[in-house]
């Protein structure tokens, strides 16, 4: 991994977060205000626990099981936040687990060559040209038979395009049943749909990137993971990516106890659990993190209840 390619990611992935930050500033009361930033946060937290309590931890990587009418609304909650179905999804992911960072990884960003031109390409490809590329490419009955299988699944997953509508017409309703007219339900639709799209879409998407280049690693794995703890609260715990790739099934994916503080759907997942709505969580002890360390790399965890 070159300077150039440091460089030219730490540039070009932030900026459009900054663009959209400035914008809520300059535009306030003007065309966002508590309405549409209320429908902004309320459907970024709901689509994004989707995929990443959803469509990542318990399709993907079976972290945790759950009953079939949970499963269900979280497979819709994920496909509302306009990511693709929810077994195109999980193929797609599990070949990336398969392939990290090597030929086949549908998103890697270091198969693009050498330099500032190869920077330039990865960045691109890990984190939109791969949508263009190679999304939905993976062999469905190789990589997801599970959910293939899932009645259920086959069904919400066939009806992608109607979660994706209800997606955009939720905060349309909501703006004009609150806001009171077609100009308000217009912002709402702008703010809680588009603008929220985007945001998840970048986010998601900056762990391809961001996640893949910069950041800490301490367990003795063969990939360009990394753990970058700034993106951790709006990912939803995501960016501790290179925990993650050391223990795919984890269903924490902060695994120190100050890195679990800033693991929402960890979080959630371990309240989920306290209500007997999800069992069968999967833990990672302190011993198997040791086992895995890297030489000098371990510090002394916290272990959460029911570790083994």
């Amino acid at each position: 991994m070159t300077r150039a390619h440091k460089i030219v990611n730490l540039i070009g992935v932030p900026l459009p977060l900054v663009g959209l930050i400035a914008a809520i500033v300059l535009l306030w009361n003007e065309a966002i205000g508590p309405l549409e930033l209320g429908l902004l946060i309320g459907t970024y937290v709901i689509t994004c626990l989707g995929v990443t309590l959803g469509y990542h931890r318990m399709f993907t990587h079976r972290a945790f099981e759950s009953s079939r009418p949970f499963r269900a609304v979280i497979a819709v909650l994920g496909s509302m936040a306009v990511e693709g179905s929810v077994i195109t999804w999980v193929a797609d992911h599990r070949k990336h687990h398969a392939f990290t960072d090597q030929d086949g990884d549908p998103h890697s960003p270091h198969l693009s060559g050498p330099g500032f031109w190869g920077g330039i390409k990865g960045l691109w490809h890990a984190h939109v040209g791969w949508l263009f590329e190679s999304v939905g490419t993976a062999d469905r009955q190789r990589f997801a038979p599970d959910l293939v299988t899932d009645r259920g699944l086959r069904v919400i997953d066939k009806l992608f395009g109607l979660w994706v509508t209800l997606s955009f017409a939720i905060p349309f309703a909501i703006g004009w049943i609150i806001g009171g007219g077609f100009t308000a339900a217009l912002t709402a639709l702008l703010w809680g749909g588009f603008v929220r799209v985007f945001l998840l879409h970048h986010v998601t998407w900056s762990i391809n990137s961001i996640c893949h280049f910069f950041g800490r690693k301490r367990f003795a794995i063969d990939d360009e993971s990394r753990n970058v703890f700034w993106l951790a609260p709006l990912s939803m715990g995501e960016s501790w990516h290179h925990n993650h790739h050391a223990f795919p099934t984890s269903a924490f994916h902060g695994l120190r106890w100050w890195e679990r503080l800033v693991d929402p759907t960890g979080l959630l997942i371990a309240l989920l659990e306290r209500l007997g709505l999800v069992w069968n969580v999967v833990r990672v002890s302190p011993e198997k993190q040791l086992a895995k360390s890297l030489p000098g790399a371990h510090r002394a965890t916290k272990p959460l209840a029911g570790q083994a």
